[in-house]
């Protein structure tokens, strides 16, 4: 009865031969992924050394890849490659952002691929990779550095798939924590005048941002989500919109309503205040149809770009007198308002469309006053050496 052969990825037994004084060969069988079986041998100037150095070959022979593009010798150049050419797949199934994509490529071209990009995927180590990212975080900021950090997880994430490595390294690298201080939020009293400075600013009629900026109060969408919103979205008679996508610049075919919004909670329907659908009913009794019945288009016809409507609401906000503002405290002032209305943080979040309500209360809810009712509890210490609650200086001082 024929010898059954070597499982795949396995070897025989150790054989090994002197060669000279200090001089050992080991050597077996060993079955490669494509069923052939090869000689594999090592040498070294020891029997146990020979033997080792064959046993690390024989680990690293099985750490090749499902298709063969990638094992522990490959470059991090040709891993970061094969990466972003998944990232690009899945932009195409939906399941990621085409903005996504860009900043993910956008750090790939700038950080990783001259930082990492010769080295051999066996030569990664942490200390190599948290280097890299601390050296972003110092000349770039705490947003590049975070987003290198991603893409450093996803590559590495795709080696340990691709059994060239045991586990992603990246987890070690140090975390980068955000310097800004809590959310700053405008008050109801800075919302009203920063509405009047805008709609009394000739720039922001000619740039139709006074409508715009209206809705963002009204709403807490994002630019690119207010910019995707159509007409046939709004049910001025119910007092509704529906978020159904976000306006996104593609590499290649300029800018373009992406039918998914940022999460899959952005998918929403919002209400409106009363205002706003006055606003929106005016606007369209004047507005005239365009070819993607759009609310709001940019002021010559086209798809609103949210990069260029960003900028040019900076320089709107500087002029107000409110260089601290940016398009996000729009969207914190309406969360901030919520929550001090007594609503939930779970409905804040429903508003903004984040899926998790942490995101809500910890970045875009405005800090308070803390009326947490503890400072009527700890009155009881207000009487330092006597009974709690009671003041030494009365007449009821404690006896001897």
């Amino acid at each position: 009865m024929a010898r059954p052969p070597l499982p795949i990825g396995t070897h025989g037994r150790i054989r090994i031969y002197q060669l000279g004084p200090k001089r050992f060969r080991a050597r077996t069988n060993y079955r490669d992924h494509d069923g052939v079986i090869r000689d594999v041998e090592r040498t070294a100037q020891s029997r146990a050394a020979a033997e080792n150095t064959l046993r690390a070959a024989l680990r690293d022979r099985g750490r090749v890849s499902r298709d063969g593009d990638i094992d522990r010798d490959s470059t991090v150049r040709a891993l970061g490659e094969l990466w972003l050419a998944e990232i690009d797949r899945a932009v195409q199934l939906g399941k990621r952002s085409p903005t996504t994509a860009e900043a993910y490529r956008y750090r790939w071209d700038r950080h990783v691929r001259d930082g990492l990009g010769s080295l051999r995927i066996r030569e990664l180590t942490v200390s190599r990779l948290d280097r890299l990212v601390v050296q972003v975080h110092d000349r770039y900021g705490t947003g590049a550095a975070k987003t290198t950090r991603t893409v450093l997880s996803g590559l590495v994430g795709l080696a340990v798939r691709h059994d060239a490595l045991e586990r992603n390294l990246v987890r070690d690298v140090g975390r980068i924590e955000n310097s800004a201080s809590s959310a700053r939020s405008l008050t109801a009293a800075q919302a009203v005048d920063l509405r009047e400075k805008i709609n009394g600013d000739p720039k922001c009629r000619e740039w139709d941002l006074v409508d715009f900026t209206d809705f963002m109060l009204a709403t807490g969408l994002r630019i690119g989500e207010a910019a995707a919103v159509t007409w046939a979205a709004l049910d001025l008679d119910a007092g509704t919109v529906e978020v159904r996508g976000t306006v996104v610049r593609i590499r290649g075919q300029g800018l373009q309503i992406k039918a998914r919004p940022k999460s899959k909670s952005g998918y929403r329907r919002l209400e409106l205040p009363a205002w706003a659908i006055g606003m929106l009913r005016r606007r369209r009794a004047e507005s005239s149809p365009n070819q993607w019945d759009v609310v709001f288009t940019a002021p010559l016809g086209g798809l609103r770009d949210p990069s260029n409507t960003q900028s040019d609401l900076r320089k709107v906000f500087d002029r107000a007198g409110y260089e601290w503002v940016t398009s996000h405290v729009y969207r914190k002032t309406v969360a901030t308002l919520m929550d001090a209305a007594g609503l939930s943080a779970r409905q804040a979040a429903d508003q903004l469309g984040h899926s998790k309500v942490s995101m809500t209360q910890d970045n875009y809810f405005g800090r308070k006053v803390a009326q947490t009712g503890a400072a009527d509890v700890l009155e009881l210490f207000s009487n330092p050496g006597g009974k709690p609650g009671v003041d030494l200086d009365e007449d009821e001082s404690p006896s001897a």
